[in-house]
């Protein structure tokens, strides 16, 4: 049998969002500045928790991290996306879309469990605030956290590896502005269903596991809330957790219109679109979601302001 001639792929064309010289120009200013309020935002929420005392509590320990992980995962994909708006063919090397890939699916999945985690450091706060001490001690914090970190780095070696395994040997024409991984599968010429169902099982098992733990704490808390008996209390206790829950619904909203549904379902224009949320604009709201709904951190910053201004 005669053997087929293919020449294996070493680099992938990225499409992105359009290829009309004008809008690219647009696009670029406008991401542009979203990326930099991104990093802005974030960087200024570490900086703020880390110099008041007052926000050294389990609760904003979280928030930090959240602020690092999204000023990452913005970082894993705007660079590139900016630099090949401003070019007539973007390309991206194999290597360095498995690298892209990789460093984008660990921040993003430590993010969803993130998110689960602090939503039940709200409901010991809530609901069991006389364990919270116990129950959110620094050890346990830190082991939320590294614990976090440590499942988003094996689910995306678990995909990155198998994506890596695949041969591209036909188009190298990514019909997207950045590796996504469903759009990688398309044009491998090997089988793809052992990744595909990687995908849909890890993908489909870590969201709903986060996204349950989300809504389970959140059932709690809502019935503990309702039995208290001021208005005032039950408002304080709500303030507490709307920006960690506007947050939530935002994230897995959008993710789950990309990640969910089997690769061959997708509306391509539309799933870039909602993937230029989740990669650029979700990481840009987070910071200001926190810091416009949160009285303590619209304090500490107009402290930091005071202190900038007037040292003395």
């Amino acid at each position: 049998m005669a053997e087929e001639n293919y020449t294996t792929v070493t680099e992938f064309i990225l499409l992105g969002l359009t290829d009309l010289t004008d809008l690219k120009i647009i696009l670029f200013v406008l991401f542009l500045v979203i990326y930099a309020i991104t990093l802005l935002g974030n960087m200024v929420m570490i900086f703020i928790i880390q110099i008041t005392p007052k926000l050294h509590t389990p609760m904003y320990l979280f928030l930090s991290c959240l602020s690092f992980v999204d000023a990452c995962y913005s970082s894993a994909i705007a660079p590139k996306m900016l630099v090949n708006l401003l070019v007539v063919k973007g390309t991206i090397t194999f290597s360095a879309c498995m690298v892209q890939h990789l460093c984008f699916g660990v921040f993003v999945t430590t993010e969803g469990f993130l998110l689960s985690v602090m939503a039940y450091d709200r409901y010991v706060a809530i609901v069991n605030s006389l364990l919270y001490s116990a129950a959110m001690s620094k050890r346990k914090c830190v082991g939320w956290v590294n614990g976090s970190w440590i499942c988003g780095i094996i689910n995306s070696l678990i995909h990155t590896i198998s994506l890596g395994r695949l041969s591209f040997c036909g188009s190298n024409v990514v019909n997207h502005f950045f590796c996504d991984i469903p759009s990688l599968l398309k044009l491998s010429c090997s089988d793809t269903t052992m990744n595909e169902l990687l995908l849909l099982t890890f993908s489909g098992v870590i969201a709903m596991a986060t996204f349950l733990i989300v809504i389970i704490s959140y059932v709690f808390i809502a019935v503990a809330i309702l039995r208290i008996r001021s208005a005032a209390g039950r408002q304080k206790a709500f303030s507490t957790c709307a920006s960690h829950l506007t947050a939530v619904t935002i994230f897995y909203g959008t993710l789950s219109f990309s990640y969910i549904q089997p690769s061959s379902q997708y509306f391509v224009e539309q799933e870039k679109v909602v993937s230029v949320f989740y990669t650029l604009v979700i990481p840009m709201l987070n910071p200001l979601i926190y810091s416009l709904r949160n009285k303590e951190v619209k304090d500490a910053v107009k402290r930091a302001i005071e202190m900038t201004h007037f040292p003395c």
